[in-house]
């Protein structure tokens, strides 16, 4: 027990300021009031599966996986914005035309929105297939697409 309250504790200090080092990791969790050694952090980044990104003021940090992948969903929704070329829809299916090449990224860009009403998406090279939960949500999900397109 005492080890998942330790590593929600991390989690916690990596989601609420950016650490840079093992040993900051240990401050944090001391002024928290658990005594850890260098070793039991070591272990706990590795099985909470940590990696280092570069924060927005270029030092490098601890984060989780899913932390890791912002400058990516940001990318992603730029070549989303760049490569659609129409959104058209067909009962609960959104078809969305891509430029040549880019279906299967807009497809991951759509997988990283996060929108509950999708179902899936289903890639070519330049036709993306997006099932869509019912009718009733067709629109707001077309709405979702349209403000990632400028």
């Amino acid at each position: 027990m005492k080890k998942y309250t330790r590593q929600s504790k991390i989690l916690e200090l990596i989601s609420k300021r950016e650490v840079e080092t093992q040993e900051e990791l240990a401050e944090g969790l001391k002024a928290m009031g658990i005594d850890v050694t260098q070793a039991t952090i070591s272990r706990d980044i590795k099985e909470l599966r940590l990696v280092k990104v570069m924060s927005k003021n270029g030092k490098y940090k601890y984060a989780t996986i899913g932390q890791s992948q912002e400058g990516i969903t940001d990318r992603l929704y730029k070549i989303f914005e760049n490569s659609v070329v129409s959104i058209d829809n067909a009962m609960n299916v959104v078809v969305i035309k891509t430029i040549p090449g880019a279906a299967q990224i807009c497809a991951s860009a759509i997988d990283y929105m996060g929108v509950d009403e999708i179902v899936g998406t289903l890639a070519g090279d330049d036709t993306v297939f997006v099932a869509i939960r019912s009718l009733e949500s067709v629109e707001y999900v077309l709405q979702e697409f349209k403000k990632n397109i400028r």
